[in-house]
């Protein structure tokens, strides 16, 4: 397997396509249409062919390159779409190149990583585009031999006739192909005959991560490229008064230091447009050292903001909000949500009469959840390169969704969208706070006021301190025991600052016949934003928690009363918005029962955790296995179980499963930002605890369920069970229950 990279402009794809003589290119746009193809070849021009996902390139030296349509920040897209598409081509892998094309929603759409969506989403048109162009290759075939169509046989990039007995590779016939109208509806294989989909296959740019190849947009110059860095306000709630630049300027290789606005007023923020600071002050020079160094000479008076009225446009519709300009303190927004969660909330969903249900109970359990902030903290911090002149813009960097961040570039530059390059580059790591595009129009405007190619540059305390964090939550549950301790309701209450994480259609709705699910939200200047399964990483923290407790309390194994609800969800659901599938969900808690040997005598030795759910399309559970290791709770072994339909690529789906129960223990254990007078507490990580290799378990097994259900998440739904599953196992391992994240303030506290 080859990989090559882009590194040229739409412009110069249309420039080589219309001088190539041969070869065959084949697009789909949108998300199930296929397109006309153009002749190509460009083998002596390699890498002016620049396009993304949906192309198929074939040379008459049966060259296969497959272009990979979405960004990359380590869910290895990469790998896994190009193969869907080699699947139906029908060639031979090892024979594929992979290329990552600039942003282009023309030809490709949304080209958006974030909600687990990746695969769903080009499941059936990057068959369907692999199908149609096998199709093509054959009509090609039969018309240069004279033979039906029905006859001809393909096999790792080459066609057959078995009764005349001529054969040749797609090269040979790619030309020709390029010329016939695309076929629509063609057949695609049966999933039961996948020889390249369902197998393992290495990470393509695996050789060039390892030995460190300029992948990201760290790595990225061009001649005369300068290194800008921001300067923002040291608290949420605060702005720029004044600022002195004289002892700055004289430092070696300083440019410029200048305020920018980044939004204009009047300026309708789209979803993704949340930033924290809008008035920002610049420092600008040749490297990335002078510049930090060139920071610390400044010298800045700040006041405060006060209350800022803005325009939403996005995800609600048009709205006027307002931001209020309190310095908020970590001890004070937990009395606040406090205060809150005994006030009436906003009813978000309602089975049978819970009320009369509670009333009339004769025990009821109700335990109070929390966690705080979350920073994303990316390997790599935020950075992006903006070239911008009054023609057009080119920008490279990482990003989750470039096609949103567009309409937003366009309007702030005064620049058509046709006119405004970007390229993606790898990303060090994402999480959902690449999905907004504040850096990459911080270094748009920096750029053009500087009238210089611009790399700009987030230091990890910028990073840490700029927001955009997972909220703060709370939540609150309830259940109702007649006298038998059969489960008459269940109430849940989550509030939390900005945004509550109650998913009111999930389960236990729709298993029990009276439910209640209330929300509220407090509103603040320390802006949030989507962090792993949004909502749900704290929402089955505390419902699996609780459903764990609330077994005890009934004397019922935790798996088994889980098993028990589902059960009833299936056979005489409540309610009709349920929004999970009962079989599946009770699918993954059966198959971790059996893989981990849940009941089996050998791991009594284990203080043992589960805890299963459903977010992003999937189905996930754990069960977490805890010793003691000098005296302290130590995570030994974990046992996962997935059902996201069929997996393209099992070693590196295997992966992206460790790796969020590795980082969903970290965040569970240790994960915490917190303010004080609006100033972020940690702003490195001597500050901010992460999860350390020795504190990783042993063992991750990995399980999935097989079935030939079309793709679903698989990067978000691992990650939220096992906050529960870790809170289960440490309440067998030391005998408390723990409902306050991080878990290590609890365990650090003596009897």
């Amino acid at each position: 397997m080859e990989n090559s990279k882009a590194s040229n402009s739409r412009r110069a794809f249309l420039k080589s396509s219309l001088l190539a003589g041969g070869g065959f290119m084949i697009s789909f746009t949108g998300m199930a249409k296929l397109s006309a193809g153009d002749k190509f070849f460009d083998a002596d021009l390699p890498d002016q062919w620049h396009e993304l996902t949906g192309y198929i390139k074939i040379t008459p030296d049966n060259m296969i390159k497959i272009l990979n349509p979405n960004p990359e920040f380590g869910q290895n897209v990469m790998t896994s779409l190009p193969m869907i598409v080699a699947e139906e081509l029908d060639v031979d892998w090892d024979k594929v190149t992979v290329e990552m094309g600039p942003h282009d929603n023309v030809k490709l759409g949304p080209q958006f990583t974030g909600g687990s969506n990746s695969v769903r989403m080009y499941w059936r048109p990057l068959r369907e585009a692999g199908a149609a162009a096998r199709q093509m290759l054959k009509e090609a075939a039969a018309q240069t031999w004279g033979v039906p169509v029905e006859e001809l046989t393909t096999k790792a990039g080459m066609l057959y006739h078995e009764k005349s007995g001529k054969s040749g590779k797609y090269g040979e016939f790619a030309s020709k192909a390029a010329g016939l109208p695309i076929p629509k509806g063609v057949k695609l294989k049966d999933v039961k005959a996948f020889n390249i989909i369902r197998s393992s296959r290495k990470n393509v740019e695996g050789k060039k991560i390892v030995t460190g190849k300029p992948l990201f947009a760290l790595d990225y110059t061009q001649e005369g490229m300068l290194i800008a860095m921001i300067v923002h306000p040291p608290a949420f709630g605060m702005k720029l008064k004044s600022f002195d630049a004289s002892e700055t300027l004289k430092m070696p290789g300083i440019k410029d230091v200048f305020t920018l606005t980044l939004y204009p007023d009047g300026f309708e923020q789209g979803g993704f447009d949340t930033r924290t600071f809008n008035d920002l002050l610049v420092v600008a020079g040749n490297t990335t050292w002078e510049v930090m160094n060139a920071r610390k000479k400044l010298k800045v008076n700040w006041e405060p903001a006060g209350d800022i009225k803005e325009t939403m446009a996005g995800r609600g519709g048009k709205r006027e909000v307002v931001i209020p300009g309190a310095l908020e303190s970590t001890k004070t927004q937990m009395a606040k949500m406090a205060e809150y969660a005994k006030l009436p909330a906003k009813e978000l969903r309602k089975d049978g009469d819970p009320e009369t249900a509670f009333k009339n109970a004769a025990k009821i359990l109700e335990r109070t959840y929390t966690a705080p902030f979350l920073a994303h903290n990316c390997m790599e911090p935020m950075n992006y390169f903006a070239h911008v002149t009054d023609e057009k813009a080119l920008f490279v960097g990482p990003h989750q969704a470039p096609g949103w961040i567009e309409p937003t570039l366009a309007k702030i530059l005064n620049l058509p969208a046709d006119k405004i390059e970007i390229q993606m580059t790898r990303m060090g790591g994402g999480f959902g706070l690449r999905a907004y595009g504040h850096y990459l129009a911080e270094a748009g405007l920096i750029s053009r006021k500087l009238k210089a190619p611009v790399k700009l540059v987030y230091s990890r305390e910028d990073d840490m301190t700029y927001g955009i964090y997972r909220p703060m939550y709370t939540a609150t549950y309830r259940a109702a025991l007649d006298a038998n301790k059969n489960l008459i309701a269940f109430h849940v209450k989550g509030g939390g600052i900005p945004e509550n994480a109650i998913h009111a259609n999930r389960f236990p709705a729709g298993a029990i016949d009276n439910y209640l699910a209330e929300g509220w939200e407090i509103p603040s200047n320390i802006t949030i934003g989507a962090f792993r399964a949004p909502r749900s990483n704290f929402n089955a923290a505390a419902e699996q928690s609780f459903l764990d407790e609330l077994a005890e309390m009934m004397g019922k194994d935790p798996i088994d009363f889980r098993l028990e609800l589902l059960k009833r969800a299936k056979e005489n659901p409540v309610g009709k918005n349920n929004e999970y599938d009962a079989d599946r969900y009770a699918g993954v808690l059966k198959l971790v029962k059996e893989k981990s040997g849940w009941n089996s005598a050998e791991n009594k030795k284990f203080s043992r955790g589960v805890a299963a759910y459903f977010c992003h399309n999937s189905y996930a559970a754990h069960v977490v296995d805890i010793v003691k290791k000098d005296g302290q709770p130590y995570i030994e072994r974990v046992f996962s179980a997935v059902d996201c339909g069929v997996v393209i690529n099992p070693d590196a789906a295997i992966n992206m499963v460790q790796g969020a129960v590795v980082d969903g223990i970290g965040n569970a254990l240790y994960g915490a930002l917190t303010h004080k007078d609006g100033v972020a507490e940690q702003k490195n990580f001597h500050q901010y605890r992460m999860i350390r290799f020795r504190e990783a378990p042993k063992k991750i097994e990995v399980s999935f369920v097989e079935n030939d259900i079309d793709p679903t998440g698989l990067g978000e739904p691992p990650f939220p069970p096992v906050f529960g599953a870790v809170a289960n196992a440490l309440y067998k391992n030391t005998g408390k229950r723990f409902y306050n994240q991080p878990f290590i303030n609890d365990l650090a506290k003596k009897p």
